[in-house]
């Protein structure tokens, strides 16, 4: 059990108590893993994100945290809330909700001032992280005048300069060119091969070989459905199809029908 960081049991969600989001649902999360949560818009991906971070808590059902409890009472303990913040980096969707001081700067240390951290850390993480990134020329500028790619970096600099131990990455890919899309993949790579647990939202299927070792596939009626090593997900067509991930096209060729499938660039904004 020292390895398990997550443990979810029969955990239901719903918004104000008449939306359902999440129904009935069971995951363990160990150290180290690469996680992938994939599903058409509408899944519950988010939602589940929003729970691991103890932003929502279930109506039913138990979640543990590193063999704690994760529920209300338990964030009313000031060493419980900080100790958990200071261990699980969230990275949102929208950059937006996450980005607020005036500039690149402030924001990148806001974080680790908060926390108390050590100065003379705190400075040498930020110089390497403003380095991996390229946002060295940002860091006067106010976030809000940034492009969706330079946001979404500023946004995983405030989130790795506390140097969690598990990354909760809500589409972190979504909307950004292939480049700054491929820096982004490298530096979580590298990030979980030094150690941190890293779990992902994504509907993005190019991108889930490399940045998961297990995939769970959520449903339309919220449940999981399946989990697995990534590739045996991958090659479950007929899964994908039934789950809305990818469908199906007939092409003709030289008069002949062929069949091929196609992911689904169904954007999430929903939960």
């Amino acid at each position: 059990m020292a390895n398990v960081i997550f443990e979810l049991k029969d955990v239901h969600f719903s918004y104000m108590g008449k939306y359902p989001a999440l129904s009935g649902i069971d995951m363990t999360i160990d150290k180290g893993e690469k996680r992938a949560i994939i599903g058409a818009n509408g899944s519950g991906k988010s939602t589940l994100l929003h729970l691991l971070d103890g932003l929502l808590f279930p109506g039913r059902g138990t979640i543990t945290a590193f063999g704690k409890d994760v529920n209300e009472r338990a964030f009313s303990d000031q060493a419980f809330s900080r100790d958990f913040r200071r261990r699980i980096g969230f990275l949102f969707q929208n950059p937006d909700v996450q980005l607020f001081c005036p500039s690149v700067k402030e924001e990148i240390l806001f974080g680790p001032l908060a926390l108390g951290e050590d100065k003379v850390e705190t400075r040498r993480r930020f110089e390497q992280l403003i380095d991996t990134l390229g946002i060295e020329e940002l860091l006067d500028r106010s976030p809000h005048q940034l492009s969706i790619g330079e946001k979404r970096k500023v946004a995983i600099a405030s989130t790795l300069i506390i140097d969690p131990e598990v990354l909760l990455l809500d589409e972190p890919t979504a909307g950004l060119d292939p480049l700054t899309a491929r820096h982004i993949i490298d530096l979580l790579v590298r990030e979980n091969a030094s150690g941190k647990t890293i779990i992902t939202s994504t509907h993005d299927l190019h991108i889930v070989e490399e940045i998961a070792d297990t995939v769970s596939v959520f449903s339309r009626d919220k449940k999981l459905v399946k989990s697995g090593p990534s590739l045996e997900i991958l090659k479950d067509i007929e899964l994908l199809q039934t789950h809305n991930l990818v469908h199906i096209h007939a092409h003709r060729h030289d008069g002949r029908s062929h069949v091929h499938s196609h992911e689904h660039p169904n954007h999430e904004h929903t939960h």
